[in-house]
């Protein structure tokens, strides 16, 4: 079988569906993806190592953020001429334009596709025009798909309730799931003199990251010796705002890294207040390694974590909820965190395993 995937970046590509390439080659399918033009070394890498897993690359040019119809039209146009010329058999979209467009270029050409919500952004978080015209589209988009994925339950119940898709059409899977063996278990930090939290993402407000600064300023005045790693690329401008953070001696900015491990095994907590999600495979890749997790008490965050047994859930946007959970993560002693983390790994593997999550894939596109 032929199979063509359609993505928004290389790196995720490769992250969190590499596994998934991997069985499907194994199987004997043929996997090429559709991926977007990008001059950025990370995404060069990835596309490497994409090769390599016998994953041929089309690149299409697209902006990932913001909605420009002129753009977007072209941007289906493109998607419509590349699928009808590689006629896949089967086609595997993730995230909202490729799901949107690519969605909409195989329901006219009448190839089966499976479509990926792997959260439902900005769109669907106030009543307004943009939200209309997405219900719209998606619509339009989903009217054909084999299966719709979801990554939590909120997500799948709002596009059902809002008519978009039917409720028989559609499975929720526990995310993208976390290679556990990638993300093994590691040791908790003896040093505890300092507490060390330990943010990855995307540095911008819908993160949680003005409470996540508010919540540390607050520990700093009050005597905690605790720190914040940043790791993740600029989504807004922080830039200011970090540097005076820095020279106060308790945030360190490390950017956008490939490889993540090495940071999570130097933290005591990894802490992500995001305002929403699809599922965060940060919370599970952190969990997996053994580490205490705070998190928003919202969909695509909670299900990682069994409150007060493997971290804490946080009300969203609210940073005083967060100083007192990250306060009371302070408070714990070395054995009370790490107890914590233990549990946090033991339930991944039992609940989020990607191999598991692969398998459940493959068994509902029938492929």
């Amino acid at each position: 079988m032929r199979i063509l995937i359609i993505c928004n970046c290389s790196t995720g590509l490769e992250s969190f569906r590499g596994m998934l390439i991997h069985e499907l080659v194994k199987k004997g399918h043929v996997v090429k993806a559709i991926v977007p033009q990008s001059d950025e070394q990370k995404e060069i890498n990835a596309e490497s190592r994409l090769k390599k897993m016998r994953c041929d690359l089309k690149r299409v040019p697209m902006e990932r953020r913001g909605m420009n119809p002129v753009k977007d039209l072209g941007l289906f146009h493109k998607y419509y001429k590349t699928v009808k010329k590689m006629k896949p058999d089967l086609v595997i979209t993730y995230t909202i334009k490729p799901n949107i467009y690519g969605g909409m270029a195989c329901c006219l050409l009448k190839i089966p596709y499976a479509v990926n919500i792997t959260g439902l952004g900005t769109a669907f978080q106030n009543d307004g025009m943009l939200r209309k015209m997405v219900t719209i589209m998606y619509r339009a988009a989903l009217r054909r798909a084999k299966i719709v994925f979801f990554e939590n339950e909120e997500n799948r119940n709002i596009m059902v309730d809002y008519k978009i898709i039917k409720k028989n059409k559609t499975y929720v899977l526990p995310g993208a799931g976390v290679d556990i063996e990638h993300f093994a278990y590691a040791d908790y930090p003896i040093d505890d003199s300092e507490m060390k939290f330990l943010f990855i993402g995307r540095v911008m407000q819908e993160k949680g990251i003005d409470e996540l600064f508010a919540a540390m300023r607050r520990l700093r005045a009050e005597g905690y010796k605790c720190s914040l790693t940043v790791l993740g690329g600029f989504e807004e401008n922080y830039s200011e705002k970090m540097k005076n953070y820095a020279a106060e001696g308790w945030l360190h900015y490390e950017g956008y890294q490939e490889e993540i491990r090495p940071f999570i095994a130097k933290s005591h907590c990894f802490v992500l207040p995001s305002w929403h999600e699809g599922m965060a495979n940060t919370n599970l890749e952190s969990a997996a390694m053994g580490r205490p997790v705070v998190t928003s008490n919202i969909h695509g965050c909670l299900e990682a974590v069994e409150d007060g047994v493997t971290g804490f859930l946080c009300e969203k946007q609210n940073s005083d909820d967060l100083y007192q959970k990250m306060k009371r993560m302070c408070d714990f002693s070395y054995d009370e965190r790490r107890t914590m983390g233990m549990a946090g790994r033991k339930r991944m593997e039992a609940v989020f395993d990607k191999r598991k999550v692969v398998e459940k894939t493959i068994e509902k596109m029938g492929v």
